[in-house]
């Protein structure tokens, strides 16, 4: 395959940036995307040009560190992660359009990174559980209901990759916060933060400059991981009870 590739270049976090046009050739179609940029780093490198930044690790849709806006879409044009993105899913001749994501609370770092670490001060505010150091406790000495457990399951699927904040018109990170703030709340080992918990999260999600929730579901769409919209609904349920009690004290 022949592609032509529209890439976000930016020096750093206050430079200038701009779309840059490359023509990489002899792509295969079982490549992944990220082995696609490979090709063109190693073509960039060649000519003595400076290779483009993106994020990257594990690369088995996992980590939820690769993060590109691709075409206009999260991710590019299917359910997946950048990573998991084959470029089977392109036509020989196309013209893609990389970039990073695009949202204030993830500024560019430099190309297509951005910093992530909004997520990262969320989790601190209280996405952990109160437990004693030690040996790990019997698996089940704390009985869980079946379907707990696959709520909780469900939503502690997130990578926190942040596509879900990139495909929001308001760049909200409700789904992501919803689904860190869930998948402990259901469970007994997180009932001691229970309140406190969405509380915070919340309170720092707001702090961090994310945008208001309209409910247009975008995230959900965007998500590789499928968290559902109505975590959200779930989460603001939380925050209402927790708010109410908090009032009552």
């Amino acid at each position: 395959m022949k592609l032509t590739l529209r890439v976000w270049r930016q020096k750093n976090a206050d430079a200038q940036g701009a779309m840059s046009t490359y023509e990489v050739d002899d792509i295969s179609p079982d490549m992944s995307f990220l082995e696609m940029l490979d090709v063109l780093n190693e073509q960039l490198i060649l000519s003595g040009e400076e290779p483009v930044a993106f994020d990257h690790d594990c690369r088995e849709g996992i980590c939820g560190a690769c993060s590109l806006v691709i075409n206009g879409d999260a991710h590019g044009p299917e359910r997946t992660t950048t990573c998991q993105l084959h470029m089977r899913s392109f036509r020989d001749g196309d013209t893609i359009d990389i970039e990073p994501w695009r949202a204030s609370a993830f500024p560019v770092i430099k190309d297509l990174v951005v910093d992530r670490s909004a997520f990262d001060r969320i989790i601190q505010a209280g996405g952990y559980i109160t437990a004693p150091t030690g040996s790990a406790p019997e698996a089940h000495a704390t009985p869980v209901p079946k379907a707990d457990a696959d709520f909780a399951f469900e939503h502690a699927e997130c990578i926190g990759c942040g596509a879900c904040v990139a495909a929001c018109p308001n760049g909200a990170a409700m789904l992501f916060t919803s689904a860190k703030v869930n998948h402990l709340n259901v469970l007994p080992q997180g009932a001691p933060e229970r309140e406190t918990r969405v509380l915070d999260m919340v309170a720092q999600m707001d702090a961090e400059g994310f945008g208001g929730c309209t409910l247009t579901g975008e995230c959900a769409t965007a998500c590789p991981k499928g968290i559902p919209l109505m975590s959200i609904t779930s989460m603001n349920k939380e925050w209402l009870r927790a708010t109410r009690k908090a009032g009552k004290r």
